[in-house]
């Protein structure tokens, strides 16, 4: 009897889940996204390419010495 009542609250909860999940997926699909189309590129960072490379290696800051102190 017990397993009966367990077995049948399984089933219960699992077609629900399943009715709930169609459901929402069916409607989830009539929505449409729209989509903007822009004309003009975003600038972008450049390359280091277009940089001609690596900027150059800065100088050893001696220990303990701030960062505001070279401003």
């Amino acid at each position: 009897m017990n397993f009966l009542v367990m077995a049948g609250v399984f089933i219960l909860v699992a077609t629900s889940a399943l009715i709930w999940v169609f459901y929402f997926r069916k409607r989830r699909h009539k929505h449409r996204h729209k989509h903007r189309h822009h004309r003009e590129r975003r600038a972008v960072n450049p390359t280091l390419a277009q940089t001609r490379g690596l900027p150059p290696v800065r100088p050893p800051e001696p220990p303990g010495g701030s960062p505001s102190q070279t401003h």
